[in-house]
This record gives structure tokens, sequence and C-alpha cells, in this order.
């Protein structure tokens, strides 16, 4: 073997024994009163609050209340919704049902806290009235009150209809109608006519998929989930009797009649307070003579407060391009609807 130095190798210095000890002790010195350093930053950055990373660094507090979901809406008490439910417009039958049944769930919890015996009840409910009757402004605060009370967790209106419940594939209604389901969970889910989901056409439609769907959930989530189907009264009765675990789970029913002209003319007063506009000579009494034609000539196509809403608008429209053509448009010309301008919009 050829024990000569490799020529490429580093030459490497040969030290006594003793002297590697003495380092070794030297570092070992070093290496205490490093640690010795960072415990007392550690200690001292610990009453501060000021981060330090060492490796001795103190792990960071964990608050003691979880943070809530920013999803999850603020939850207001029982006597302010009640309160929001009264000022609605007209629908007395719809408040004093509303009403009765959150005097019915208030009872039953309380009995259920005194170790009394409850009868099931379902509270998945049907809508039926003609469109702007108020349905989905009454669901959204049947879901709030029913949080307020503890009956559901989160107090959210999920508002689908057959679009957004049915897919085009075989397979795909499910996934899509229990994606809806999942993200109702806590609060109700608003099915707008629902009556669309079953097809006249056969049982071949993939609706049907979508009701199945959706009865299994309401067994399944029966403490945490409402579902509201709305519509038209007639079609609605069709839906509900097409389908055996329909019937089964929805026997609350609200019919939304339509407005008087009286309850239209103030729906239409209220959105003028609420954006600042108020009304000239003769001009209520346009209006409230054209509110009673639209109830008058009323069809299958009627809108109640909808088509006061659209009125209301094309006032707006009007009024402004009256007001544009002002050179110095005073405060009462920006607000005054006048008796022209109603005239102008009934025509559009």
């Amino acid at each position: 073997m050829d024990n000569s130095r490799d020529k490429n190798r580093p030459d490497f210095n040969i030290r006594p024994a003793g002297s590697y000890i003495d380092s070794l002790a030297d570092f070992a010195d070093l290496l205490g009163t490093i640690e010795k350093a960072e415990k007392a930053a550690n200690e001292l950055l610990s009453e501060t609050g000021a981060p330090f990373k060492g490796k001795d660094a103190p792990a960071p507090k964990q608050s003691a209340q979880p943070e809530k979901s920013a999803q999850e809406p603020p939850k207001q008490d029982l006597d302010t919704l009640l309160s929001q439910l009264d000022a609605l417009i007209g629908l007395e039958k719809i408040k004093a049902s509303v009403k009765s049944l959150i005097n019915l769930v208030k009872v039953r919890k309380l009995r259920e806290e005194n170790g009394l015996p409850v009868p099931p009840i379902s509270l998945h409910m049907v809508f039926m009235g003609n469109p702007g009757t108020g349905k989905t402004t009454v669901a959204r605060l049947l879901s709030e009150l029913y949080a307020a009370i503890g009956v559901l967790s989160k107090g959210h209106l999920v508002e689908v209809d057959r679009s957004g419940l049915v897919a085009g594939f075989v397979g795909q209604t499910a996934i899509k109608t229990s994606e809806v389901i999942k993200k109702a969970l806590g609060g109700i889910l608003f099915i707008d006519e629902a009556y669309a989901l079953v097809s006249k056409d056969g049982a071949n439609d993939f609706g049907h998929e979508a009701i199945e769907t959706l009865l299994k959930a309401m067994e399944d989530h029966r403490d945490d989930l409402i579902v509201i189907v709305a519509g038209y009264e007639e079609l609605m009765e069709d839906f509900i009797s097409s389908n055996p675990g329909l019937e089964s789970r929805f026997n609350r029913y609200f019919i939304f009649e339509d407005y008087t002209s009286d309850q239209l003319f103030e729906i239409f007063n209220q959105l003028c307070d609420k954006n600042a506009y108020t009304l000239g000579p003769d001009a209520a009494d346009f209006a409230k003579a054209h509110f009673q034609m639209l109830y008058d000539a009323r069809d299958g196509n009627f809108g109640n407060a909808r088509d006061v809403r659209n009125f209301f608008e094309n006032v707006v429209t009007v009024h402004s391009d009256r007001v544009s053509c002002i050179q110095s448009p005073t405060r009462d010309d920006l607000m005054v609807f006048t008796k022209e301008d109603l005239e102008k919009a009934a025509a559009m």
C-alpha cells in the first residue's frame, strides 16, 4: 500500500489531543453562555409581548375566544325582528300566522328545557301567492326570527329556483342540490317557483332527482334546516300533491294575498319617503287613481309591489330628465314629483 499523501488532499496540521479537549470545553462554555442569553431574552420579551425567534422562544398565546365566521350574520333580538314584521305593509293574516308559529316554537323549547314531552312538528312551509306579495321578505325575517329563539344556528336565507338545483346530466343534479343544501344549513332554503321542479312530460326529468335529494336532506338535517317552497297557489298545490314525501313534510301553508290599491299607494309613498321624494299638488290623486286602475285590471301577470317599484323607478327617470334641464334647480325641484312626472311614467 502506498502511504504517501495524496497531493490533492488538504494538508491538516496534527494537534496534540489535549488541545482538542481544551477547545471542546471552551465551546461548551460558549454554548452555555448563548443558552443563558436566549433564556434571559425570552423572559424579557415574553413580558413585553414582543416576538423572539430563538430556539426557546415561547409559543404564541392562543385566543380564549374563537373568532366568529365572517359569513355568519349577526343575530338580532326577537323584539326588533317582530317590529320589522309589524312594519310590513298589509299581510295581516301572514303576520298573525308567523307570530303564532313563533309562539308555538318558543313554548316547545321551554317544554324541552323542563323535561316535558313535545309532539313532533314540521317547520317546513309552503308560501302561495302572486309575485311581489312579500314572500321572500317574510322568509328572510322568519330565518332571523328562528335564529333569535334558537331554532336555527345561523338564521340566513339561501334563495334558489329550478336552475339553482337542476343540472343537465344524470347524477349531476343530486350533487348540485346537495351543494345548495350545504350552504343553507343553519338557515332557511327558499325555493321560488318550486313547481318548476315537476315536469309535465313525465318522471324522467332531472327535477325529480332534486326533489328526492331535498327530501332526504330535510330528514337528515331536520334540526337545523327549514325549507320553504313558494309559487302561484294553484301550481303549488299540484307540486305538493305530486310526491307523497312532499305532502308529509310540508303541512304549513301561507297564502299571500294581492295588495289592495290603497296598500299599493302606501308602498309607493314609503319608497318616496325612503328616498327623499315628495308628491306635488295633484300628484297624490293621480297616483291613487293609477294604482286603483292597476288593481282592477290585475291578471296572472300582476306584480303587486314589483309593479310599484317599477313605476317608482320610471317616475325617478322622468323627474331626472325634467330637472336636468333646469339651470339652477332648487332643493324642492330635486325632491318634488309633479303630476306630469307621474303621467309620463305611467305611459312608459
